[in-house]
């Protein structure tokens, strides 16, 4: 399923300063306009840019925390394994065969 994160290009979008197109032409210099909107820029560029480091150490974290249960599992497993080796008292084979209860059933 397709979203907005997933959309090839989409982040790389630019705003309509970025690609330095005005919705009314210009006549006259407004340099005060001009420094409110790079300002505002700014501010939303360095607020994703917290985002982004925000979830870039959530990422890094969740990944340890899979790493150590990674970990713990392939332990238990390898334990498993060597006392499985070690303990004779299963029976090997299909040597035991289980009989099934049967019963009728009414609909």
């Amino acid at each position: 399923m397709r979203d907005v994160n997933t959309v090839k290009g989409l982040h790389g979008s630019k705003t309509m300063l970025s690609t330095k197109k005005r919705s009314i032409p210009r006549v006259q210099s407004s340099a005060y306009l001009d420094l409110y909107m790079l300002g505002k820029e700014k501010e939303r560029l360095l607020k994703e840019g917290e985002r982004v480091s925000l979830r870039g150490t959530l990422i890094e974290k969740r990944l340890k925390e899979v790493d150590s249960e990674m970990g713990k599992l392939q332990e238990a497993e390898a334990i498993a394994k060597s006392s499985a080796n070690t303990n004779s008292s299963y029976p090997q084979g299909n040597s035991v065969k289980k009989e099934w209860k049967k019963m009728p059933l009414s609909y």
